[in-house]
Formats: structure tokens, sequence, C-alpha cells
């Protein structure tokens, strides 16, 4: 404990040292413990983000990236932003509030719910200033944002958060207004006359201001209140038309949000994870405390809680109304294996001539990030595989590559503090925004900081596998592997040196991609399978290190994000997107829409693969909704089909990755598919033959996924077929152990052994 204290301190003083806004400034810092090193300051011509964030002068330490207000640190006035239900941004005259709920539209590029042009539905803003300057994020919590828009001695706190029907305001030197674009309709209500209700188009919104305030601009653009001395104003959107509903918003809408936060917890017994969201809020006025929070898709399906009869739309799909300041949701992990099985003696005598292809050409050892993190990846698949086909040398190779990569990458070289390789397989920490670069980097990871969880994902994939079988290497390298799990995901809101769950939106349910977040529609995230890998790398590092701590925190975001995916990326249950989507996937979530497209290809093969890939022993959640891997996979085909003008089975992308989601639901056609390939066929870049043969073999042998029954363990999958089911059970602790499954079925199963159990149907 003390050592860890003193190197918190050390770095809270490199930082203070550190002139910031150089990003030249460097020094190599040595794992306290183990071995590794990494950088404090970037080297000489590297690309680094902006200088500048624009937030309070009293807000201080690591400011968070990747999240869907991310944009309002990056720029002097934000893009949008899209706390759902509303969509708001900073704008010269204040803060712009729009409802897109009403308003989705759809086609074949996106589901669309923008904010809306400039000024649209309405301007919050202050009597004595016309234009500000800039907008700084003066505070945040786990999912709400606070702004801060002052000309002056004027100012205007704007607070606004996920799931929240309200937007709260101080305004300080003069009086909120409300400006619009037309004047708005005015309706008649039983409100107090501190109330306004206004329609804008077919939105409807409340303007409520402090008990004793009274409006003016009546039939003009521009309202004004005088909140006699309180100078506090909410907003809150309406969802219909009730007078109910009206006074259940008017009940709530003094007791300002002033911290979110999120916990968690992993029952192994039950192999869920519980999460706990809870809102603090003051009373501006009143004795009310509570609050209303409208509930994404993959929470009010997942929680007990008592929800009220009120519904808003997005483009998630319709958001739950709950009523209180705290609630709880349970999602089962999806079924998991450390490592793809070959059951068979056949399977494991076909792979060796495909392993033995694999490893045949020279390896890549350096790269960027990205690309290298896909190699890694592809080894960490291979070296179980060749261990279980007896293959020794194969896997020696395979573990010599993740070696020479992962310590090569986690050195900062160089001798007395100065570093001889400067753009070349290390990590450095950038000490204006707290975050970790890894050097080479690729796709915006150094000056946007994008993608850091799918590129790091990879790492910890591999740096997992090593440890499962040299749990000393995992030990020594623990302390440089933690800075990678720290930056994309730290657990604690202490962390001196990386901010809480960068690229984990905990409300969301997912991760993000863009690190400003600066575009019209929010931010955005592309690939959810490879997010998954990342959390997927974390849970089994844990498990590999007998860390109990990242254990958890590794199931929990798998667990929740993989629930997301089902619902925002594939819309299992076909309840989700609106009828006029003609599209079959989004491929894309954004803040604002939701895209059938990739950032690089409209090639119907990437533009489904990229939510698949990698497919490893993590992939299996891909399968466990049964019907819709074939409604996906038909789709694909059409799509091929009207594209190429051929059957629409033959894949000239990724076709390795198309074959292997294939298998899910039709594993016969997906093998026969893989026995007709042609003798020069390549896999794709992070793939190989043998997983490929390894993942089909596996359903042609077992059939399709049951998940109708989970055990007390991660380490599980189960399939079915005609005549028999069978699970596969994967002990991965040093001693025997009893697996219960929910059906009160018991398993023994031995230590660090797979442990096949078959039953009749």
């Amino acid at each position: 404990m003390l050592r860890r204290l003193l190197f918190r301190l050390l770095v809270t003083f490199c930082c203070l040292l550190l002139p910031l806004p150089a990003a030249s400034a460097q020094q190599v810092v040595q794992a306290e413990s183990g071995s590794g090193s990494w950088l404090i300051g970037l080297p000489p011509g590297s690309r680094t983000p902006p200088r500048t964030i624009y937030r309070s002068p009293q807000l201080q330490g690591p400011m968070p990236t990747n999240d869907w207000w991310s944009s309002l640190a990056w720029m002097p006035l934000s893009e949008a932003m899209y706390p759902h239900p509303l969509a708001v941004q900073t704008v010269p005259a204040g803060l712009q509030i729009a409802y897109p709920g009403p308003s989705i539209t759809a086609n074949q590029a996106a589901i669309f719910g923008h904010i809306g042009g400039p000024g649209s539905d309405l301007i919050l803003g202050h009597s004595e200033v016309n234009s500000f300057p800039e907008a700084t994020v003066d505070s945040f919590s786990d999912w709400f944002v606070t702004a801060r828009m002052q000309r002056e001695q004027h100012s205007l706190l704007l607070t606004f958060g996920h799931g929240s029907p309200y937007v709260f305001a101080v305004c300080a030197g003069g009086h909120p207004t409300v400006s619009f674009k037309t004047p708005p309709r005015i309706e008649t209500t039983d409100a107090p006359p501190q109330v306004l209700v206004v329609r804008v188009l077919n939105r409807r919104y409340a303007l409520i201001a402090p008990t004793g305030s009274r409006w003016t601009g009546q039939g003009t653009t521009r309202l004004s209140t005088d909140t006699a001395g309180k100078n506090w104003l909410t907003i809150a959107v309406l969802p219909d038309e009730s007078p109910a509903t009206l006074q259940l918003l008017l009940r709530h809408a003094a007791a300002h949000v002033v911290d979110s936060q999120v916990t968690w917890e992993y029952l192994p017994q039950e192999n869920r994870v519980r999460t706990e969201f809870r809102i603090t809020t003051t009373a501006r006025e009143g004795t009310e405390h509570d609050t209303l929070m409208c509930l994404y898709p993959h929470q009010w399906r997942f929680t007990e809680s008592r929800l009220t009869d009120l519904q808003y739309a997005s483009i998630r799909g319709p958001l739950k109304v709950l009523q209180g300041h705290q609630f709880e949701t349970l999602h089962t992990l999806p079924p998991l294996l450390p490592a793809l099985p070959l059951l068979s003696r056949q399977s494991r005598s076909d792979i060796v001539p495909l392993l033995q292809a694999d490893l045949a050409t020279p390896p890549q050892l350096h790269g960027d990030t990205y690309w290298l993190g896909k190699q890694l990846g592809k080894w960490s698949v291979l070296m179980p595989l060749a261990e279980q086909a007896a293959q020794p040398e194969l896997a020696a190779e395979c573990q010599r590559r993740i070696r020479t990569v992962l310590e090569d990458f986690l050195t900062a070289h160089g001798t007395d503090g100065n570093v001889t390789r400067p753009a070349e397989s290390l990590f450095a920490w950038d000490p204006v925004w707290h975050s970790l670069i890894g050097l080479p980097a690729s796709y915006g990871s150094d000056d946007q900081l994008n993608d850091h969880h799918f590129h790091y994902g990879y790492f910890l994939h591999a740096a997992a596998q090593l440890a499962l079988r040299d749990r000393e290497w995992g030990l020594r390298w623990k302390q440089s592997l933690l800075m990678l799990v720290r930056d994309i995901a730290s657990a604690d809101r202490t962390d001196p040196m990386f901010p809480f769950l960068r690229c984990f939106d905990p409300w969301a349910g997912h991760s993000w991609a863009s690190g400003h977040a600066r575009f019209g529609d929010g931010n955005n995230n592309e690939s959810s399978s490879e997010a998954l890998n990342a959390w997927f790398g974390i849970l089994l590092l844990g498990e590999a290190l007998q860390d109990q701590q990242l254990r958890d925190l590794g199931a929990w975001m798998l667990a929740v994000e993989a629930a997301a995916i089902d619902d925002y990326w594939f819309d299992v249950r076909d309840e989700l997107c609106p009828p006029s989507w003609p599209a079959s996937v989004v491929t894309m979530v954004w803040g604002g829409k939701g895209a059938n497209a990739t950032w690089f290809s409209d090639n119907p093969e990437e533009v489904h693969g990229i939510n698949f890939l990698p497919v490893t022993s993590a992939s299996f959640y891909l399968g466990r909704h049964p019907g819709y891997p074939q409604r996906n996979f038909n789709a694909l085909v059409q799509e091929n089909a009207a594209r190429d003008r051929n059957d629409g089975r033959r894949f000239d992308r990724w076709a390795d990755i198309m074959w292997m989601y294939q298998a899910l639901c039709d594993p016969a056609e997906a093998a026969q598919a893989w026995h007709s390939r042609p003798a020069d066929f390549q896999p794709e870049t992070g793939n190989s033959r043998a997983a490929t043969f390894a993942w089909i073999s596996l359903f042609q042998q077992l059939g399709t996924l049951d998940c109708s029954d989970s055990a007390d363990t991660p380490w599980t999958v189960s399939f079915q077929n005609e005549n028999e089911h069978t699970s596969l059970i994967w002990n991965l602790s040093d001693v025997p152990r009893t697996v219960r499954f929910q059906n009160t079925q018991t398993v023994e199963c031995p230590p660090r052994t797979l442990k096949v159990f078959t039953r009749p149907r």
C-alpha cells in the first residue's frame, strides 16, 4: 500500500513538473515492481491531441475522453451531443435543445435522430449575453456533465445527462431566456404561473422557473423569466399530451442532478453481473429529491425496478421512465471459453497442416498498435490450438512471437532516460489528456485518442494467454499491462493517471471509439466485436493473474456490452428499429443515428463482418439468440447478390469470417464452403486457417448453441443437435471443482482441463 501511494505521489509530482503544452518533455518510468517501462511525455515529433482542454480552471485531473459529451472538452463550442431522449449543443447564444424522438426517420443509409438545424427546437440563453465565446466543462459524473458558458460576470451553468428529460440551468448576472426560430405556441394548462408549456412543431416542452417567477415575451421569439433572485431554470421535454405527465415532470423539476455514479458486482454463482445506477440531486426548492430516468432497452429489459407508463422515443428504441434515484440491472454473461477446443482425434490431426501454413511466413513483429495487435490476436488463438494438436514447436513459436511483441512494446527503450526509438514499439503517457498512447499509432489513436480499446484489447488477450501458461511472467509484467487496462477502463475514480472508464459508457451500455466526438452525429462505435474482445482480454487476464477486481471489471463490461450489441447493433428481437428501416443491421452506432456503413467500405461482407471479428472463443455471444444468425446471414447473402450479381455466397472479402458466422446457424453449409475454398485462399488479416477450421468443425460436430441453461462459471458453452446436448466446461483453476448448472445438473471438472459433458436430449 505504501509503495502504491509513493508511486501515485511520484506521478502527480512528475505531472506538475512537466510543461504540459510541450509534446517533447519525456521521462522513462520503470514499473515499480516487475518488468516494463513507459514514457511520461511524448517523444519529439509525435502527433499529440490538442494542448488545450476546454474546462473551468477549478476542474483538474484526468479529463474523460471517448464519451458522448467529449466535444465539449475538445472545442470552444461543442458539436451536437445526444443525452437521449434529448439532443443538445453549445452555440454562441447558449444551449440548443431538441427532442429528436418524434422526428426519427430511416433510409438505406441510416436511422436518423438528429438535433436539427441551428436554433431548433429552442435555445436556452442569458438575458445579458447575445454571444458566448466558448463553453467549458465545469464538472462531470458518470453519465452527466455540466457546461459553463461565461462572458465577464454573466454565466450559465448547464447540466444534462443520459436518460434525463431535463436540462438544468443556473444563471448568474442576469435572467434565463429561451429563444425560438418562430414564436412558439404557448399552451393553456393547469400549471402554476412560473411554468410555460410551449409547442415547437410536434414537440412539447415545459419551461419551469422558481416559484414567484414571471415570464415575459409571449408572442415573440424570445421568452425571459425574472426568477426573483433564485436564478435557476429547468427545461423538460414532455413525451405526451397527458396533464398527469406534465404534473409528474413538474414534481421533479426542482431536483437538480449534481452527481451520477455506477457500481457493479460480478456474481460468480449466478454467472451474472449486477449494475447499480444512483443519482444525487439537490432541491432548488421544495423537498423532492427523486428524479425521472429514461432507461434504454438493454436496461429496462433487465431490471426488476418498477417503471412508470411513460415512454420517450429514441433511435435506440423506446425509453421507459423510472421515478426515483436508483435502480439495478442484472445481465448474464454470454457463453465463453478461454480457447477454441479441438474435440476429436480427427480434428486434431486435420488442423496440423493448417497451423503449419499459418505460421510458415516470417512474422510481423513491429508495427502500429492496431495491425500488430491483430497479429497478436491471431497468435493468441493459434497457440492453444497448437497445444491441443500436440504440436509443441508450433505452440512455442506462437508464444515466442507474443512474448517478443509484448515485451518490446511494454518497454520504453533507451538508457539514462533517453529514448532511442521514439516512434517504434513503446507506450507513452500524455500528461495533458492523461492517456497512454501506443507508438506507432494508427487511425488517430495518438492525436485523436481514437480506438484505444480496439487496439489494446488484442494486447490484453495475448497477455492473458501467456499468463495462463506462465503466471510468473504475467505477475512480472502486471503493472505494465495494467497501464493498458487503466487507459481504456480504469475502475478507480481517484486514479491520478487516467479517467474513470474512458472507453466504456456505463449508461449507454457500450463503448465509444472517437476520443473527441467532434461530429454532428455525436460519438460513434463501429466494431462492437472488437470492443467485446477488449473486455474479454481483461476478464481472461484477471483469471490468469487471480486478480478478482480485474476479472470482475472485464465480466461486467462484457456482459453489459453484449446485451447492448444484441439491441442496438443487431436488434435480435426485431423490436427496436423503425419499420421504415430497410437495412438488416446497424453497423455503426452514433449518438444521433444508427448507420448502415463502415468507415472504410460498403462491401456487404465488411459491413456485416466488422461486427463479427475477431472470431475467438469469446464470440459465442453472436449465436445466443436462436434464429437471429440465420436472419443476419440471409440478409448478407441478399445484399451481396444485389451488389455483385452472383448467388450472394461467393465472398470476395473476409470469406473465412462469413463462413464462421454461418456456422452458427448452418454448420454443414459452412463446412462445405470451407472445404471448397481455392488452394490459394488467404484468411482475413487477423484470422487464420486453423481458427476457421476449429470454429466450423466445432459446430459441425456439436450442433447449434443452447443458452437456455447457464452454470456457475463463465467458462462453459453448451450445444445441441437432434440427438444430444453437450456442455464444454473449462476449469482454469489449479484445483478440481464442481460446476453447477441452473437445472441442478452438476459436473466434476479436473483442474486446468476441458471437460466434455454429453447427455441425450
